[in-house]
């Protein structure tokens, strides 16, 4: 995950592990009912977020441009950038724990600005929540058998 690609290598993505009761009774409030089971159930729930002050790192990430103007005043461009270089980030992340054996679950059933408030307002308040993910070992047994995806043809095209 550390040295897959993200765009001028800004990587953005910033994880809280939750592995205690307390933090994940701390997270409750913000989770949707149907979810809140499954974060207790998991040994971890991951809080992964994006910086939006991910820029200042860039001389050192991405020296051979002065890249960090590309982003000082340009809240937007900055915001774009984080979000989805994060989401790209956060894909990684489950490709990674899958390939040490573990299953994850993302999680999109929750209130982020409550889980920002909660987490990230007064040490990280650049931080902005995407997504949680459960990380663990599942019982097969309760799975629903995998869901079916479109076909090649229905999501691609050749130009």
């Amino acid at each position: 995950m550390k040295f897959a690609p993200t765009s001028v290598n800004c990587s953005p993505l910033r994880i809280k592990f939750l592995r205690t009761d307390d933090a994940k009774a701390k997270l409750d409030p913000a989770l949707s009912e149907g979810n809140r089971h499954k974060v207790h159930a998991a040994p971890v729930t991951a809080i992964l977020a994006y910086d939006r002050g991910f820029h200042r790192h860039l001389p050192e990430l991405f020296p051979h441009a002065d890249a960090k103007s590309w982003f000082v005043g340009n809240e937007p461009y900055r915001e774009e950038t984080a979000f989805r270089n994060s989401s790209l980030q956060g894909g990684y992340f489950i490709l990674a724990a899958r390939a040490l054996g573990l299953d994850a679950g993302p999680l999109s059933g929750f209130d982020n600005d409550m889980v920002d408030g909660l987490f990230f307002a007064e040490g990280d308040p650049d931080y902005r929540s995407n997504f949680l993910c459960n990380l663990g070992y599942g019982d097969s047994s309760k799975l629903y058998p995998r869901s079916p995806r479109l076909a090649f043809e229905q999501v691609c095209e050749f130009l």
